[in-house]
């Protein structure tokens, strides 16, 4: 499959825009009337509003045109490595969509609004179960919203116990996503890196050598971001509580695990879950998103208020008096959640674990076709996702991981994730997930296997089908175009004549 796209960039509605066109006219209008009377003197505009006039047709033929350009999961895989880019199922969607829930106000009284409030309840239940935790709070916004929330309630975890002040600094593993190093670091951490091992796992003697009485957790993502189970996650877990540290879980690789192993009965203290990834709502893009956190019992108190409880047949809410407060408005996305908890009606235990069973067997699949044309640094046995290195092209045919990724924009594809985790030179980190059957995966492959064996020059000017080729990133970077009003000021402004925004397309 290869895909064209349009040479040029679409014109922005205001550059479409011409004097006295208009896409509606009221003709039927009573012998007299002034619609300007309607509106008090007051509110009345001086001046009229700088719209674009257009056309019904322009406007849908403009719109049309920008959603073509798009790509996304309903034109094909998105194989981001660590995003978990999943199918959407659409019944979630309709059921987020009935009025009964998309029109309820959160200021109403808990007394009209139970059928919401038993939503947010049960999903919290079955969340608990999936990550074998005792209590959840769907309060935050996303994931590293999540990681915030997680990492304030360690905080005031410590301070209860008089520790704050000492329980200064976060571990993490060098294959950390990067939000964990930035949310230790917006809580007030000191951040710790310790290296990986040979096998691509945590170095549980360097985790030995940097934890003690200052420490206020570990975090770790399980599998890790080279798609790895840490097998020492036991010991590791002993470590940590054995200076009085807690063990915080990054629940972005939840999806390679459902029903075959918990956050919980590995050790874990705290833990998000990104439901865009696991729970199949749509992907983040700022928003919506959710990033719900258990809890063991002894981070229960710390928990925002309000709490969603169930007494006898009526749900309510209830406050902590050692809550560290509210980390958003109100209790949580509510469709977000309504979202996710039809994904987990609609899956069932064993379709949960099922889900994970394919993922890591299409990520297999694909690892075993790819190894050889591609190096495949650390351990071979990965769950749901891997990362591949280009290092081998590199070397022997100059191409790298961006110039390969361009080029899959020419096949028809997106591309997988790039340079990271950064422990692996020019690394391709791709995650099929559940969603793709057999075909799609293989073309995938194909194109991939393809562009190893393509004549150098062509893969480094990918893309040849598409309104942009290469972006020259440090000129763009310093020249941002921020609104349409910024386009012609940078149209105006002379470019080096060493580099362009855009390299012309081969």
């Amino acid at each position: 499959m290869v895909v064209h796209l349009p040479k040029n960039r679409v014109p922005l509605l205001v550059e479409e825009s011409r004097p006295g066109r208009r896409g509606e006219k009221v003709v039927a209008v009573p012998k007299g009337f002034k619609a300007a009377d309607l509106v008090p003197k007051a509110l009345r505009r001086l001046t009229p509003p700088a719209l674009p006039e257009l056309t019904q047709p322009e406007v849908i033929r403009h719109y049309t045109r920008l959603s073509q350009l798009n790509y996304g999961l309903d034109a094909g895989m998105i194989p981001l490595g660590s995003c978990t880019m999943k199918h959407n199922p659409r019944l979630a969607d309709l059921v987020s969509g009935l009025e009964d829930a998309a029109r309820i106000h959160p200021l109403q009284h808990p007394s009209q609004i139970q059928g919401a409030l038993r939503i947010m309840y049960e999903s919290e239940q079955w969340l608990k179960e999936v990550l074998g935790m005792d209590a959840v709070s769907l309060h935050p916004a996303a994931g590293a919203h999540g990681e915030f929330l997680g990492l304030a309630l360690i905080r005031a975890y410590h301070e209860s116990r008089g520790e704050g002040a000492k329980r200064t600094k976060v571990v993490l593993p060098d294959t950390a996503h990067g939000t964990n190093p930035a949310t230790a670091a917006m809580i007030g951490y000191e951040v710790v890196e310790i290296a990986s091992n040979a096998d691509g796992t945590v170095d549980l003697a360097g985790l030995q050598a940097a934890l003690g009485p200052d420490t206020a957790c570990f975090m770790l993502t399980n599998p890790n971001t080279l798609g790895i189970f840490e097998n020492q996650i036991q010991e590791i877990q002993k470590a940590v509580h054995a200076v009085g540290g807690l063990l915080y879980y990054d629940g972005a690789n939840l999806n390679a695990i459902m029903g075959k192993a918990s956050p919980g009965s590995m050790g874990f203290d705290v833990c998000h879950t990104n439901v865009h990834k696991t729970f199949a709502i749509p992907h983040g893009a700022g928003g919506p998103g959710g990033g719900p956190v258990g809890v063991k019992e002894r981070l229960v108190p710390f928990l925002p208020n309000p709490r969603i409880v169930k007494r006898g047949d009526r749900y309510e809410f209830a406050d902590s008096s050692k809550s560290i407060g509210k980390i958003r408005e109100y209790w949580g996305g509510f469709l977000v959640q309504l979202r996710c908890l039809a994904y987990l009606l609609l899956m069932g235990g064993d379709g949960l674990v099922e889900s994970s069973e394919i993922a890591v067997l299409n990520a297999a699949y694909m690892q075993k076709r790819l190894v050889g044309a591609y190096e495949l640094p650390y351990k071979q046995l990965r769950k749901h996702e891997f990362v591949l290195s280009a290092a081998n092209l590199k070397r022997e045919r100059g191409i790298n991981a961006k110039d390969i990724a361009k080029r899959l924009l020419d096949h028809g594809f997106y591309a997988p994730t790039i340079y990271f985790p950064l422990i692996v030179d020019e690394a391709l980190m791709i995650e099929p997930t559940e969603s793709e059957p057999k075909d799609e995966l293989d073309a995938f492959v194909d194109a991939l296997l393809a562009i190893a064996k393509e004549d150098p020059a062509v893969v480094k000017a990918a893309p040849k089908h598409a309104p942009v080729a290469r972006v020259d990133d440090v000129w763009a970077a310093k020249n941002l175009v921020l609104t349409w009003r910024h386009l012609a000021k940078l149209e105006e402004r002379p470019r080096p004549a060493a580099r362009s925004m855009v390299a012309p397309a081969a």
